[in-house]
């Protein structure tokens, strides 16, 4: 079998899109997949991955302009895919180059799948154009009915295009490394650096941006700190609204983008995760800190709420309700116990998540879609 990816999205970039597509890529291998990557971003010659990426040519995203958008006009790609003989296209993304890769399947008659990974079209309300978000949808519901299946990688992401009117929606779950992220990374020495020795640390990690409801997150930490909590925040990543919450949190800790082995410490040396984002479609960072042993104070909006047992591994609250969202962090900051107790259920949830079993499920229908569709 051999297949083609359309995607944005590789390193060195590092979102949760990246990391699943690295460890696709590692399933591939092992299971001897013969696969070509066509992209904007290719990482370094030092990565094996990098002779599987052909480049194409691209501009800065509008809203975010570390990332680039695919211009595959100019770069000999029919050629080159005609020489690839691609059995399988899948697109990662719905954009020019997702509808590069479509146009050609079409043309070539090669089954098509897709993923969806993001919820782009839920971003749109953050910066002022909610009026359109229905557009969105349309689009996307054109864009994902052209392909034999869409895979979304949690239960609720998978219900939502279903009841948006997209057919053949498939589950494509994410996994963890359980050797990478572990409680066995705790630094104490990290900790004393920020001088959290004997307080609990509250721990987010994500981008930056306005649409991981980080002003809820502002407001979570300052209803703490009037009820006179004693704990230390820590804000692993970078954005464009880093400088604002420099000002509105002088007292976080800032790590900006944070990677390998010193993202994985961070995990460990914290004692509890918050994470109100209302616009995961998964939430690869709740597993990354349910590996870590911590326990997450989360959402009820999203895929993170497929993620975590209230009570259990974590808290779910009301999502956009600080005050609510405030009283369970506050709940495990004052009760050590219950932390711990948490944090060993965290790590019990994320031996569920195995990598190498998530993606032998999405070969195993690839298969499915060729012998279906030929």
């Amino acid at each position: 079998m051999k297949v083609a990816y359309f995607t944005e999205s590789l390193p060195p970039n590092t979102d949760g899109v990246v990391r699943t597509l690295v460890r696709l890529a590692e399933t591939l291998e092992q299971e001897n997949v013969d696969y070509q990557f066509y992209s904007p971003v290719k990482p370094n010659d030092e990565s094996s991955l990098s002779r599987r990426v052909r480049k194409v040519s691209s501009v800065p995203f509008f809203l975010y302009s570390d990332y680039k958008m695919g211009i595959p006009y100019f770069n000999g790609l029919e050629t080159n895919l005609d020489r690839f003989r691609p059995d399988l296209i899948h697109i990662v993304s719905e954009t020019l180059l997702g509808h590069y890769g479509l146009v050609y399947a079409k043309k070539r008659k090669i089954p098509v799948v897709s993923s969806y990974h993001t919820h782009f079209v839920s971003y749109f309300s953050y910066y002022g154009f909610s009026k359109v978000e229905h557009l969105g949808w349309q689009f996307l519901q054109w864009f994902h009915n052209q392909c034999d299946r869409t895979y979304a990688p949690s239960p609720s992401a998978v219900q939502e295009l279903i009841d948006r009117g997209i057919h053949g929606v498939e589950l494509w779950q994410r996994g963890v490394d359980l050797a990478h992220f572990s409680p066995a990374k705790r630094q104490l020495d990290l900790r004393r650096s920020i001088g959290a020795e004997k307080k609990p640390i509250v721990l987010f990690v994500g981008r930056l941006v306005k649409e991981k409801d980080l002003d809820d997150v502002v407001t979570v930490n300052r209803i703490l700190m009037e009820k006179g909590c004693d704990f230390q925040m820590v804000i692993v990543g970078d954005g464009p609204m880093r400088g604002e919450l420099e000002e509105e949190l002088p007292n976080a800790h800032y790590t900006g983008y944070q990677h390998g082995e010193k993202l994985a410490q961070w995990y460990a040396s914290s004692d509890l995760f918050l994470f109100p984002s209302t616009t995961e479609t998964f939430g690869n960072v709740i597993l990354e800190a349910f590996a870590s042993g911590l326990p997450v104070v989360t959402v009820d909006k999203g895929g993170v709420a497929d993620i975590v047992t209230d009570g259990r591994d974590g808290f779910v609250a009301r999502h956009n309700q600080p005050h609510k969202i405030a009283d369970k962090v506050q709940l495990l900051l004052q009760n050590p116990q219950q932390r711990k107790a948490m944090a060993v259920e965290a790590r019990k949830s994320a031996r569920r998540y195995s990598w190498s079993a998530i993606n032998k499920g999405l070969l195993n229908s690839y298969e499915n879609v060729l012998l279906n569709t030929n």
